[in-house]
């Protein structure tokens, strides 16, 4: 995804990279003070070898929580099997009307496939957008939290605004104003970040 509100635009591109091997030696002389650890992005389901490197840190007695965009169902699937993931966070980028323009990509149906597997599954989770004014209006928020409601979503939805001056992919005007929570009639319950 090449979202233009994304504020991890460096590691996006490319930049700041740690092998495994280092990453593993700087999270294992910290385990004891650690309960856990984040594998975020970027899409921490792009890079090669997740499951292996999820499994080190299983080993040092660590929990795991994985943030995701949810392109990448399969693999999604294989570290809930393999009780490499105790929480994940799925990202819901925007409704299928708006996915191609806020995200870049076509791959609703991936993002779809990675939430019925989260529904299917005994794995907590959480759903959450983020919110650029320029971007998501109050129609498309209403759109999304009836997708979730359709899909018998039980778990609280949540809502974090896109924080102004930050180093994003693209170029966006200020974002402004909130929405109105209150006018979005759907029975998934909706929490409001910051």
């Amino acid at each position: 995804m090449r979202c233009s509100y994304c504020y991890n635009p460096d590691i996006v591109c490319g930049k700041g990279k740690i092998s495994f091997s280092d990453a593993l030696s700087f999270i294992d002389r910290r385990k004891h003070l650690l309960d856990g650890v984040v594998l975020s992005g970027g899409e921490c389901t792009m890079y090669k070898d997740l499951d292996a490197f999820a499994v080190a840190i299983r080993q040092m007695g660590l929990l795991i929580k994985i943030d995701t965009n949810g392109l990448n169902p399969a693999l999604l699937k294989s570290l809930i099997q393999s009780q490499l993931a105790d929480y994940i966070a799925l990202d819901f980028k925007a409704p299928h009307s708006k996915f191609r323009a806020i995200t870049r990509t076509l791959q609703f149906s991936k993002f779809e496939r990675s939430l019925d597997i989260l529904l299917s599954s005994d794995i907590s989770f959480e759903v959450r957008t983020t919110i650029h004014s320029e971007l998501l209006k109050q129609e498309d928020l209403q759109e999304m939290a009836l997708f979730l409601e359709e899909k018998k979503y039980g778990g609280n939805y949540y809502l974090q605004y896109f924080i102004n001056n930050t180093a994003t992919i693209g170029a966006l005007p200020a974002s402004h104003g909130r929405i109105d929570i209150g006018r979005l009639n759907c029975s998934v319950p909706i929490i409001e970040r910051n």
